[in-house]
């Protein structure tokens, strides 16, 4: 294999499929990134059995076409830190790749590219389609309720939920739910997977920020695909069912607030800077009198904040790991929002003051 190609373009093929690099394994080729000449054009693939990246073709002068596998992480620097705009490989003795930027030369070892695992087949059949921005945006504002449990598998992913005219994400970790929501073109069919917590971190470093960019998603009984701007991600999916979340949100309350978020954050964590390293310590919730009166102890000292807010219903005495209501609140774009209470014992649920595109739920702790 011989082929020159601009740097950068490979420096950004790389940055894609080092995502799905194994770090820990006992296998070294799943430490490697495949590269294929052919045409004309490379390509670049990652794949850790659990996740794999192809990436999209970049334009080469192929002189020999052919496949190596190199260890990401030196290839990676060296092509990082090149000073030039072209780069040629060359591997055309089998053993080693001689890669060529302006006066620099290196010579590194490669492995047997027939020893690299194929990323998984998935036929592109009745594809959903969904923009990268809504995409991304779920995925970032549920992915820190997946639990890190293995003993519950189906709750270290994220529940996809395709429907007609909406996908939904959802994310549980037995101590609260983020779930998320967004309308969609008319689709060819319903889905239902669980894809596990990795693949979808990945994904959304991939997706993009552009309103009118699209993603098309590809799903088998045990795989998942996503094409991304030519970049194919293929993961396996999670076994199992899914807990029946739905059931746990209730219309109902005895206590509703309305708040600014901003507000709301910034008051929650100035009383929890007395929590130091117990990130577990409660901060306690006093509603009554249109304000949120918020306190924490500890061995170091007392924290006392005020909040305003509009409140209907009992007041209400309820304590929180502050850290679940602060990365619910962060996850929520709107300036303010409607939080209902059941009791001292029972979850709070956050929702928009209007409409219905977010739902997140957190258990409360005994005081």
């Amino acid at each position: 294999m011989k082929f020159t190609c601009n740097k950068e373009e490979l420096n950004n093929a790389i940055n894609t499929v080092s995502k799905a690099v194994s770090s820990r394994t006992t296998m070294p080729i799943l430490e490697c990134v495949l590269i294929t000449a052919e045409d004309g054009k490379i390509s670049l693939t990652g794949n850790d059995l659990e996740i794999g990246i192809n990436s999209a073709p970049i334009e080469s002068e192929t002189e020999e076409n052919g496949k190596a596998a190199i260890e990401a992480r030196l290839f990676s620097e060296i092509i990082r830190k090149l000073n030039g705009n072209e780069v040629t490989i060359d591997t055309s003795d089998g053993k080693t790749a001689k890669i060529n930027c302006a006066m620099s030369e290196f010579n590194i070892m490669t492995s047997d590219a027939a020893d690299f695992p194929a990323i998984a087949d998935v036929e592109k059949n009745n594809g959903y389609t969904i923009k990268q921005c809504e995409l991304k945006r779920m995925i970032n504002e549920t992915i820190f309720s997946v639990a890190d449990d293995e003993t519950k598998p189906v709750l270290t992913g994220e529940l996809l939920e395709i429907k007609s005219k909406c996908a939904e994400i959802v994310a549980v970790d037995g101590f609260r739910i983020s779930y998320r929501k967004t309308d969609i073109d008319e689709q060819p069919g319903d889905a239902k997977v669980i894809v596990p917590a990795k693949a979808m971190r990945e994904i959304s470093r991939i997706l993009s920020d552009d309103e009118e960019s699209t993603a098309e998603i590809y799903i088998t009984d045990k795989h998942i695909l996503f094409s991304i701007n030519e970049n194919i991600i293929v993961s396996r999916l999670i076994e199992g069912d899914y807990i029946k979340y739905d059931q746990t949100f209730t219309n109902e309350y005895k206590t509703k607030i309305s708040v600014n978020c901003d507000d709301f954050i910034s008051a929650l964590e100035r009383a929890t800077l007395i929590s130091r390293d117990n990130k577990k310590m409660p901060v306690k919730l006093e509603i009554s009198g249109g304000k949120i009166v918020l306190t924490a102890q500890t061995e170091i000292g007392k924290a006392y904040e005020e909040v305003e807010c509009s409140s209907e219903g009992e007041n209400l005495k309820i304590a929180f790991n502050p850290r679940f209501l602060i990365e619910a609140l962060r996850a929520c774009e709107d300036e303010s929002v409607c939080i209902q209470f059941n009791g001292a014992l029972s979850p709070c649920i956050i929702k928009p003051e209007n409409g219905d595109c977010f739902k997140y739920l957190v258990l409360p702790l005994r005081m």
